[in-house]
């Protein structure tokens, strides 16, 4: 069953000892958190034992359900492109934000917080919007959008440990910040250079590669192109660029080096793969 957003975000707090014995699936992103409960999550017919505490990032093309175990107390905060387009004319930077939970969510269970030091942030972040959303006190709605902005950013932050094949909870600094200097710049070309990035970073060369091939499992330069195939792959399903817009704006050489490259990991062209998703997509 699909169903639709009407509002920018929207916010619930269930109690439920059952689950509508259904498959939900959405036009819009779906956070849930676990306040008190325990139960298996499923994602796309894989499923995950949840408990308290665990976070879950739904995208609009999942499928989803819980079975319950013990009374579980769920937060769902649902948001929408709309959401993030009006924050976009406020700040770039949130569109490389929620251009990064675009790309990479996994479309599988799973707690999406692996780092340990914003469970706790993320707790009383929760705790906040559904106080405010109780109260009704002057100025709650800026409060919660405020609020919900920051919860938002904490999970790009920590999809940004997840993506990586071998990234693990304890992960080291350095290669979150090669992650992240990566997303800030995946529009230049010249700046995503093995020697570039090494610079900036104060890394040796050739440290660098060894580095975050061992931290990751993939070369720098497999990263980044498997990142911008991600980009061209939720601008087909997502926006109505043209395939010689996206070329341009993820810097291939011209639109036949983008259906190139995007028909070695799809096995097909980047509008055949739109023409065979995108009626899903928008049932």
């Amino acid at each position: 069953m699909r169903e639709n957003l009407y509002q920018p975000f929207e916010i619930e707090y269930k109690r439920m000892d059952r689950f509508p014995a259904r498959d939900f699936r959405n036009n819009y992103f779906t956070l849930i958190y676990i306040a008190e409960g325990t139960g298996q999550q499923y994602t796309n017919d894989h499923g995950f034992n949840y408990r308290k505490g665990n976070l879950f990032l739904i995208t609009p093309e999942d499928r989803y359900s819980f079975t319950i175990e013990t009374i579980t107390q769920f937060f769902l905060l649902h948001f929408n492109n709309a959401y993030v387009t009006t924050k976009a004319n406020a700040d770039h930077d949130w569109v490389q934000r929620m251009e990064f939970i675009l790309q990479n969510a996994s479309h599988r269970p799973g707690c999406i917080l692996k780092n340990k030091a914003d469970k706790p942030l993320v707790a009383t972040l929760i705790e906040s919007i559904v106080k405010e959303h109780a109260d009704q006190q002057l100025y709650h709605n800026k409060v919660i959008q405020q609020i919900v902005n920051a919860l938002i950013i904490i999970v790009a932050r920590n999809i940004a440990l997840k993506l990586p094949k071998n990234v693990k909870e304890n992960t080291g600094e350095p290669v979150l910040d090669i992650l992240q200097y990566i997303q800030q710049h995946i529009f230049e070309t010249e700046k995503l250079k093995t020697a570039h990035i090494s610079r900036q970073l104060n890394i040796s060369p050739h440290y660098l590669g060894r580095y975050f091939k061992k931290q990751t499992g993939e070369t720098l330069q497999q990263y980044i192109a498997s990142y911008k195939l991600r980009m061209v792959e939720n601008r087909l399903l997502h926006t109505d660029m043209r395939i010689g817009e996206i070329a341009v704006e993820l810097c291939f050489t011209d639109e036949s080096h983008l259906n190139r490259a995007f028909k070695k990991i799809k096995g097909m062209s980047p509008t055949a793969y739109r023409k065979k998703f995108l009626p899903e997509i928008v049932k």
